[in-house]
C-alpha cells in the first residue's frame, strides 16, 4: 500500500518533469531566455526558484522511502546551475525509485514514523499518515511551483504536460475532436 501510494506517483511526477525541463530547454533557445535565468527564476522573493525546486522535488521523492526503511538513497545536497544538472538529479532520484522493491516499504501503515525539521519541529505520525499528510503533499508542493515557475517564464505547458501519464487510461473515443 505504501509503496503504491508513492513511488509510481513520483515516477510519474519525475518524469512528467524532465519532459517539462526539455521542452523549457528548447523554447528558452527559441526565446532567447538562457539556462540561468530559468535556474535562478521564482514565482516569489520569498520563494525557492526553479532549480531548488527542481531538487526539492527529487529529495522528496527519495527521503520519505528513507524515513520509511529504504537504503541506498542518493543524495541531492546543492541546487543545479543548468539543465543539465537539474536532469541529472532527476535521472539520479529516477534511479533510485527503479532500485526500490514494492515491498520495501513494508506493510503496516500503522507503525510510528517521526521525524524532525530543521527549524526543531518534531512530527510523530503512523506511516499512513505520514505519506497521506506529508510525503505526498511535500512532493507535489515543488513539483507543483518548478511547473509554476515555467509557465510564469513563458514556456508553453499545459495541464497534459503535468498530467500526461494519465492518458494511457483514458477510454477509447472519449478524447476531445483536435
Amino acid at each position: 500500500m505504501l509503496y503504491d501510494l508513492t513511488v509510481p506517483a513520483y515516477q510519474n511526477g519525475l518524469r512528467a518533469l524532465s519532459a517539462e525541463l526539455h521542452r523549457a530547454l528548447a523554447w528558452g533557445a527559441e526565446n532567447d531566455i538562457g539556462e540561468l535565468q530559468f535556474a535562478v527564476a521564482r514565482l516569489a522573493p520569498d520563494m525557492f526558484p526553479l532549480a531548488a525546486q527542481v531538487r526539492s522535488t527529487c529529495v522528496q521523492a527519495i527521503q520519505p522511502l528513507v524515513r520509511l526503511g529504504v537504503e541506498g538513497a542518493p543524495e541531492i545536497v546543492e541546487d543545479a546551475a543548468d539543465f543539465a544538472a537539474m536532469q541529472g538529479q532527476i535521472a539520479s532520484a529516477l534511479a533510485f525509485l527503479d532500485t526500490v522493491a514494492a515491498d520495501a516499504l513494508g506493510s503496516d501503515g500503522d507503525r510510528a514514523v517521526s521525524f524532525d525539521l530543521p527549524n526543531g519541529m518534531v512530527f510523530d505520525m503512523t506511516a499512513f499518515e505520514y505519506v497521506r499528510d506529508w510525503a505526498l503533499p511535500q512532493f507535489y508542493f515543488h513539483r507543483v511551483a518548478a511547473y509554476a515557475v515555467l509557465r510564469h517564464m513563458g514556456v508553453p505547458l499545459g495541464k497534459a504536460d503535468y498530467v500526461g501519464y494519465v492518458l494511457r487510461h483514458l477510454r477509447p473515443g472519449t478524447a476531445p475532436a483536435a
